[in-house]
């Protein structure tokens, strides 16, 4: 039979440890397994849950930012649509991180159904480095990791810039002599 004292107790040792399992509740209290669940879901109201990583939001500077680039590619495309792609260069940088893997199990917790979900605790990242992409129509044009300790400044992006300054120019280079190469097959 289940009484308010038996909820009390199972609702302060969730509270202890949300990432507790049923079943070491069930052990804890000396109680079934069974009827642990069903106070948890029925009487608490709670389910557990995986944390999971959430995208930063952007702010409105950022916003205003993103909608002038997106207004000055649009004339860009406008002036040549043909030429557009094959001009265009995109990059993105991506925070990688490595953290003692817990299992999924582990890392859930038990919440009231409306609660956020939980966050994976930064104390388990072991490491986090930062990579840049560039890559234009055809493929991945540089890939660059950057050195621990390293900050990320207009000095850091403009060897990064002088460096695809160099690969688009071989690029370049292949491509109109690939070009040459299939207009003087094709006319033979």
């Amino acid at each position: 039979m289940t009484t308010p004292e038996i909820i009390d107790q199972i609702h302060k040792v969730i509270l202890e440890d949300r990432r507790i399992s049923a079943k070491s509740i069930a052990e804890k209290l000396n109680i079934s397994r069974e009827w642990v669940g069903s106070i948890i879901h029925e009487d608490l109201d709670m389910r557990k849950l995986s944390a999971k990583w959430v995208p930063k939001c952007l702010n409105a500077d950022q916003k205003r930012q993103l909608w002038q680039s997106s207004e000055q590619l649009l004339k860009f495309f406008r002036r040549d649509p043909n030429d557009f792609l094959s001009r265009m260069v995109t990059m993105d940088e991506t925070w990688l991180y490595h953290y003692d893997p817990e299992t999924k199990q582990q890392l859930m917790e038990w919440r009231h159904s409306g609660s956020p979900r939980p966050k994976i605790p930064s104390a388990k990242i072991r490491w986090k480095i930062s990579r840049l992409d560039f890559w234009n129509q055809d493929g991945i044009l540089l890939i660059d990791y950057v050195p621990k300790g390293q900050t990320i400044n207009a000095e850091y992006y403009l060897s990064l810039l002088v460096q695809l300054k160099d690969i688009l120019k071989e690029k370049r280079r292949r491509k109109v002599t690939k070009e040459r190469i299939n207009k003087f097959s094709q006319n033979a």
